[in-house]
């Protein structure tokens, strides 16, 4: 056995052999003899690695000393292999990538699955399934519009009516303005203010004095975003509802197979299979359309002169727009019933846009009418949709 005392990391006193630099015959050759003992001493501890000479060693059996023992033979250098201009190589492993993001992907699914949201949004789609007594695609889509109209138009109309009083918020800044223009100019020549503390001091105060109408009035416009928060968390917890039943989650129990089997027979038309996808693609490619005229209702519904849009405006709606298209092979993928409940999802918030759109609805709603409000607001989406098609 050859004893080999090591300390610490391998530095300029780390002693091996000379000029050998692997564990092999030449190794073997060099010592001459089956067992032979090479000590260093350390400063501060030292270990023992046992090394068998009679074969080639595979590992290194460690065991720690408590004294450092004297030098015996300095004649046996071991130096490391190691070239300072040779980086080292990292071996990528395209199976094993694909394998880790595959279990950190079942993983989220199964912490979505057995989430609580998840769980309430699953029952509530079995009990309306239960208490209707109709067929799963019809109790799809009567879920979906059931839980639109409680949840999210009136989170849409609030939406509103929050955009509205900050839209009328600014019928008082001329005024404000006026004030705070006089006043910075009055300060300038009696504290002999430069320009940049007169520009700090100015925006300051207009910055405080749109707060105060913004608390006066109660319309922070954080509020105006309240229904992505509602509607985006909803969305999720609904799809992964109607994956688990799809796939008999979170338990394979006889419920659960059960309405696996209602599921299977279901659908209706070019998906009567609600478990597998829609091999038509007639939804998948309606989903993405609903989802394409969403936006351009949106924009279309502005008043042309309100129409330019900044760098981040066109961002996000191109963003959206190619969002929208990818949609279409994702919702080709997925079982019909999570298609059938996104183009009923859609083809509600197309409705509810257009709804809101009547002077008559906002005034039902008690929106405040404001001065960029359109008073035939239908007929002036069709003409600007003419005119872009001309523009095309």
């Amino acid at each position: 056995m050859l004893k080999i005392y090591r300390l610490g990391p391998p530095t300029k006193d780390f002693i091996q052999l000379q000029q050998y630099n692997t564990w092999g015959a030449n190794f073997d050759s060099l010592i001459g003899s089956k067992q032979k003992v090479c000590t260093l001493q350390r400063r501060n501890f030292c270990s023992t690695l046992s090394v068998d000479l009679k074969n080639r060693p595979q590992k290194l059996n460690v065991s720690s000393n408590v004294f450092p023992p004297k030098i015996l033979d300095r004649s046996l250098v071991i130096r490391p292999k190691y070239n300072p201009f040779v980086l080292q190589k990292r071996h990528f492993s395209f199976q094993s990538t694909a394998e880790s993001i595959a279990q950190t992907q079942s993983g989220i699914f199964k912490t979505l699955s057995e989430s609580s949201p998840v769980e309430y949004c699953q029952k509530y789609l079995l009990y309306v399934h239960d208490l209707t007594g109709l067929p799963w695609w019809a109790s799809i889509m009567c879920s979906t519009i059931l839980v639109r109209a409680a949840i999210t138009l009136p989170l849409a109309v609030y939406q509103q009516y929050i955009l509205a009083k900050l839209e009328n918020l600014k019928l008082d800044l001329p005024d404000i303005v006026a004030d705070l223009k006089r006043e910075t100019a009055l300060a300038v020549k009696m504290f002999n203010w430069d320009e940049r503390t007169a520009r700090a001091t100015y925006n300051r105060s207009l910055r405080k004095e749109w707060n105060n109408l913004i608390i006066r009035d109660n319309c922070h416009p954080f509020k105006a975003s309240i229904l992505l928060w509602f509607q985006i968390p909803l969305w999720i917890s609904l799809s992964i509802s109607f994956r688990n039943l799809v796939y008999m989650l979170p338990v394979q129990d006889i419920p659960a197979q059960l309405t696996y089997a209602e599921l299977v027979v279901g659908g209706f038309g070019v998906i009567p299979n609600l478990t597998i996808p829609d091999t038509s693609w007639l939804f998948p490619v309606t989903l993405g359309l609903l989802n394409l005229i969403i936006i351009e209702l949106q924009i279309l519904s502005k008043v042309p002169n309100m129409q330019q849009k900044n760098k981040v405006q066109a961002f996000l709606t191109n963003t959206f727009r190619v969002l929208s298209v990818l949609m279409i092979p994702i919702a080709a993928t997925v079982p019909s019933c999570l298609v059938l409940y996104w183009t009923t999802s859609s083809a509600y918030g197309l409705a509810q846009n257009i709804f809101l759109l009547s002077p008559k609805v906002k005034r039902l709603f008690k929106i405040p009418e404001t001065a960029i409000e359109v008073k035939q607001p239908y007929k002036m989406v069709i003409s600007n949709l003419k005119t872009k098609l001309k523009l095309l």
